[in-house]
């Protein structure tokens, strides 16, 4: 086979795999942290003699670890009744209803007997799912994104689905990998590459856009993929109901021929199996084998950002990644997709040819920036997106219309619950202008909302300024330095990171 070596089928029962679970098997640039955040947390059991979901789970982990190029095939069983129910108590309670018209707390009333339907219908291969309602929501360019509202069963399912695949990928996912994935997160991304671009050889940069990546899936790769380790074949028939039942738009249902359902739990999974195959794999070893300088990779999903020490391996890599790409029905942007030269050295070069300063590119909602530090040493730069504060300005503000005549205490409680929620993320070391700019901006939102309430409203700046000391969090620095908090994170180096292009910091950066 083209990807995953030989295959040899590997029935997995969770009570006749050995107990010892053995030494993880590291790829010599990868730190592998098992899927610790994917761990379900135990519950209690029915019966003395029935395993928790965890157990039977780390089980799987454990056989996934050891058997790198074996296939799974007895996963189904695992769709127990206690898994479903720990799914269904995931899901967010005050989600808005599914296509199906059903809410959480609907489902939640006969919950026992909803579930032993569901659990009968799936083991029964009668299951069957429901198009999803199409959606279009705002992105912060103008543009509007399509969005899939699935029914409730379906999210029970795939979430129930996500955990017992995640027991098996989680140990053949590559460090770079972090979107959607147990224990990590936006800024476990961000602070591997921040740490990258300051502590290696890093001058210039690839950001790397994938057009429409989750309209333009193919199918068809797609399961060849999953059943590189899964051949259980009821596993594979449920994928292929989700990626095949389409949408509903309009009232009519519109057959779905490739992509991946926007907005369902199972999506995001099927999108890091695609890409672990179709670039990962492929850019590990590209770096390994063709790269005469270091290079550093960082995924979140389908967005991409790639550092070089030199030019040329940045403008091969940029070719080849085309190529690639393009043999498994994907193409990289043509506009978005930038090379530019970044880092350390990247003022005083450019400088050098008359140009100007070093360009800028953003990533999970940041814009990266060479700058300096007041001794004058390189200093990565993070500022939240323009675009993407100017959008959710626009929100608060359509959402202060909408609480004009509600008391000022319950606005205020309003704009501190999303104030916060808006630092929890942004408040990074460099960003703390463009926090107080926003801060600013939401106390005049505030304060123009008030005015309009009535014409005889008396809210003065210093009557606002009153009111913000008491309800709107004051801008300060939440996150530690990148580089900080990824040392602590991963405590060791790698083998080979001495080697500039086969590995450097554990934990993803490469």
């Amino acid at each position: 086979m083209m990807y995953g070596g030989e295959k040899s089928d590997l029935s997995i029962v969770a009570e006749k795999l050995a107990n010892k679970p053995g030494q993880p098997g590291a790829e010599s640039v990868e730190q592998r942290d098992g899927a610790k955040g994917n761990v379900v947390k135990s519950r209690t059991c029915r019966t003395q003699s029935r395993e928790s979901v965890s157990q039977k789970l780390d089980r799987v982990r454990q056989a996934a670890r050891q058997r790198k190029k074996e296939r799974f095939t007895a996963l189904f069983h695992l769709i127990d009744i206690e898994l479903l129910e720990t799914s269904f108590f995931w899901l967010k309670r005050k989600a808005a209803a599914g296509v199906d018209g059903v809410t959480w707390h609907d489902y939640e009333r006969n919950l026992e007997s909803n579930l032993m339907e569901l659990h009968g219908k799936l083991h029964r291969q009668a299951y069957q799912a429901t198009p999803n309602r199409r959606r279009y929501i705002p992105k912060a360019d103008g543009k509007m994104r399509p969005l899939g509202i699935t029914a409730l069963e379906d999210k029970i399912v795939q979430r129930a689905l996500v955990e017992v695949l995640n027991a098996v990928y989680e140990n053949d996912f590559l460090g770079f990998s972090y979107g959607f994935r147990p224990g990590r997160g936006q800024h476990d991304a961000l602070d591997a590459l921040a740490t990258a671009a300051v502590r290696t050889n890093v001058n210039w940069i690839l950001d790397a856009d994938i057009s429409r990546f989750f309209d333009m899936v193919s199918h068809e790769w797609l399961i060849r993929f999953v059943e590189h380790r899964i051949g259980d074949q009821r596993v594979i028939r449920l994928i292929r109901k989700w990626l095949t039942v389409g949408v509903l738009e309009d009232g009519e249902v519109l057959a779905a021929t490739e992509g991946t359902p926007q907005g369902a739990v199972i999506s995001p999974l099927l999108a890091n199996i695609y890409l672990h195959y179709a670039f990962d794999q492929w850019a590990n070893q590209w770096r390994k084998r063709h790269a005469d300088g270091n290079v550093v990779i960082v995924r979140y999903a389908d967005d991409t950002v790639i550092g070089f020490d030199k030019e040329h391996d940045a403008k091969r890599f940029m070719r080849a990644m085309q190529t690639r790409l393009g043999q498994f029905a994907l193409t990289v942007h043509p506009e978005k997709t930038r090379l530019i030269e970044f880092g350390r050295f990247a003022a005083e070069n450019r400088a050098k040819r008359g140009l100007g300063k070093p360009e800028t590119f953003n990533f999970l909602g940041f814009t990266h920036i060479s700058g300096r530090a007041r001794d004058g040493k390189f200093m990565l730069r993070r500022q939240t997106r323009r675009d993407r504060m100017l959008a959710t300005l626009k929100a608060i503000k359509d959402a202060l219309r909408r609480r004009w005549h509600l008391p000022i205490p319950e606005q205020g409680k309003w704009l501190r619950s999303v104030v916060q929620g808006y630092f929890n993320y942004h408040a990074v070391p460099t960003n703390s202008k463009a926090m107080n700019r926003f801060r600013y901006y939401v106390i005049d939102l505030w304060r123009k909302a008030l005015r309009r309430r009535s014409q005889q409203d008396d809210t003065t700046w210093a009557k606002i300024n009153r009111l913000a000391h008491r309800w709107i969090p004051a801008a300060r620095v939440l996150h530690p330095w990148p580089a900080e908090r990824f040392a602590a994170k991963y405590l060791r180096q790698e083998p080979g990171a001495r080697i500039a292009h086969a590995g450097i910091c554990a934990g993803g950066v490469r």
